[in-house]
C-alpha cells in the first residue's frame, strides 16, 4: 500500500512531464506558427533541465524509501524557478502564460501542509515580481523595430494569449487536483479495508484463544458431570426408577456430549486456517472435499470450469474446504427440502470465483447487513453458532480474496467467494511462519 506522499510524487511526476511537453509545444507554436521570434536555444535548455530532473526523480522514486514533504516542495520550487526563467526569456510579465504560477500554488495547496504551501506561494509571488525588473520598459536596442514587434502592442493577441493561459491553467488545476484527490480517497479506502481485515483477524485469533481456553477449563467439570450422570443412570437402572427420571439423566449426558462437540468444533474452526500447512491441489478437489458426506449433497448442482481440474493452487485445503462446505450447508438449509442449490466455479482473469445460489426466501436488508458477524445467526438453536460466514471470510482474506453476499427477499441468496490465482503466493496477508508443502511431503 502506497503512502500519501508517494501518491503525491507520482502525480507530480506526471504533471511535470505534461508541463515539459506543453511548454515545448507552446514555444514552437509561437515561433513557427504565430511568427513570434523566440530564443529557442535558452528556452529549450531550460525545458531540458526540467526533463532531466524529472527523469532523475522518477528513477529515485522507484526505490523503496520514505518520501519527505520537503522533497515535494523542493521539486515544486524548482518548477517555479524554471517557469520564471521561461517567462523571462519570452516576454517577462507581459507573457500571458504567467497565469501558470497558479497551477503550482493550487497543487501545493492540495499536497503540502500550510507552512510549505505559503512558502511556495511567497516564492511564486517573488519570482513573478522579479520579472518586472528587466521588463518594465520595452527594449530600446534595435530602435523602433524592436519595440514595434513587442507583443504587448498587439492587444488582441495578448488577450487571446491570456484566454489560452487561463484555459490551460484551469485545465491543469481541475484535472490533476481531482486525480490526486481520487488517488488519496482510494488510499483511504484501502486503509479502511486493511483496518477492517486486521480487526477481523484479531477477532478470529481471540475466538481461537477463547475456544481453546474454554475447552481446557470446561473439560474437567464436563467430564465430572458426564461420569456422575453415567453412575447415576446405572444406579437408577438397578433400582428400577421411573422412565422419566432415567430420560432426564440421559438428557444430561447428551447435553454434556453436545457441549464437548461445540467446544471442539469452535476450536477446530477458529484455528483451522492458523498454521495449517499449504497444499497444492486443483480447485475442483476443494469442492469435492467440501461436498463429501454432506447431507443433501444430491441437491447440489455443480458447474465446474474445465480449468478447475487442470490448474493447481496453493491453499489451506482443509480450512478452505470446510469454509465452502459451510456456505453450501447454509444454502441447503435455506432452500428447504427438495429445493436445488447451484454451485459454480470458474476461472477468471484475476483469479477464481465460486458462486453458491440457494432457492430460499432471501434475507431482509437488516439481516444482510449483519451477516458474517461472529455469533450472529437466524437459525434455530442447535443448528449453528453464527461463525460459518465469519470464518469463511477470514480464510479468503488470507488468500487475498473476499466474500460477497447478495440477497433479495423472496428471491434467494447468492454467496460469491473470490481468491487470486496462485493462492498465498500472491497474497499480502500470508501469516508469519506459514509453511508451504505439497501433498505427501
Amino acid at each position: 500500500m502506497r503512502d500519501a506522499q508517494a501518491i503525491n510524487l507520482s502525480w507530480l511526476l506526471r504533471l511535470r512531464w505534461g508541463a515539459v511537453v506543453g511548454q515545448a509545444a507552446i514555444i514552437l507554436g509561437a515561433h513557427f506558427g504565430l511568427g513570434m521570434t523566440q530564443r529557442l536555444v535558452p528556452l529549450f535548455a531550460t525545458i531540458a533541465v526540467a526533463a532531466a530532473s524529472n527523469a532523475a526523480l522518477g528513477l529515485w522514486a522507484r526505490r523503496e524509501r520514505p518520501i519527505r514533504e520537503r522533497l515535494l516542495w523542493a521539486v515544486m520550487a524548482l518548477d517555479v524557478v524554471l517557469l520564471t526563467v521561461l517567462l523571462d526569456l519570452s516576454g517577462g510579465p507581459f507573457n500571458p502564460f504567467s497565469a501558470l504560477y497558479l497551477v503550482h500554488i493550487a497543487l501545493a495547496a492540495v499536497v503540502l501542509r500550510a507552512g510549505w504551501t505559503w512558502a511556495l506561494t511567497g516564492l511564486a509571488i517573488s519570482s513573478f515580481g522579479a520579472l518586472f525588473v528587466d521588463h518594465l520598459w520595452f527594449p530600446s536596442e534595435g530602435s523602433e523595430q524592436a519595440s514595434a514587434h513587442h507583443h504587448i502592442h498587439d492587444v488582441r493577441m495578448h488577450l487571446e494569449g491570456m484566454w489560452a493561459a487561463f484555459a490551460l491553467a484551469a485545465g491543469f488545476i481541475v484535472y490533476f487536483v481531482q486525480r490526486v484527490t481520487r488517488a488519496l480517497a482510494a488510499r483511504e479506502a484501502e486503509l479502511v479495508d486493511a483496518r477492517t481485515a486486521a480487526a477481523r483477524h484479531e477477532k478470529l485469533t481471540a475466538l481461537g484463544t477463547l475456544a481453546a481456553g474454554a475447552a481446557h477449563e470446561l473439560s474437567t467439570p464436563l467430564s465430572t458431570i458426564a461420569v456422575a450422570a453415567r453412575e447415576l443412570e446405572r444406579q437408577l437402572t438397578r433400582q428400577g426408577s421411573e422412565a422419566g427420571t432415567l430420560e432426564d439423566v440421559q438428557l444430561i449426558r447428551q447435553q454434556v456430549a453436545r457441549c464437548r462437540d461445540i467446544l471442539t468444533q469452535m476450536t477446530l474452526d477458529a484455528g483451522a486456517s492458523q498454521g495449517e500447512s499449504m497444499v497444492e491441489l486443483a480447485p475442483a478437489s476443494l469442492v469435492e472435499e467440501a461436498l463429501e458426506g454432506l447431507p443433501g449433497r444430491e441437491r447440489v448442482r455443480t458447474e465446474l470450469d474445465a480449468r478447475t481440474r487442470e490448474e493447481r493452487e496453493l491453499v489451506p485445503a482443509h480450512a478452505f474446504a470446510r469454509a465452502i462446505r459451510g456456505v453450501v450447508k447454509n444454502a441447503l438449509q435455506a432452500s428447504g427440502p427438495g429445493a436445488p442449490v447451484r454451485l459454480g466455479l470458474v476461472r477468471e482473469a484475476a483469479g477464481w470465483r465460486l458462486t453458491v445460489e440457494d432457492s430460499g426466501e432471501g434475507m431482509p436488508a437488516e439481516v444482510l447487513a449483519r451477516a458474517g458477524e461472529p455469533f450472529f445467526t437466524t437459525k434455530a438453536p442447535g443448528e449453528g453458532m453464527g461463525l460459518g460466514l465469519f470464518l469463511t471470510r477470514a480464510v479468503l482474506e488470507q488468500l487475498g480474496g473476499g466474500l460477497v453476499l447478495r440477497s433479495t427477499p423472496g428471491q434467494g441468496t447468492t454467496v460469491v467467494l473470490t481468491w487470486p490465482a496462485g493462492g498465498l503466493r500472491q497474497s499480502a496477508a500470508l501469516p508469519a511462519g506459514t509453511s508451504r508443502v505439497k501433498p505427501g511431503a
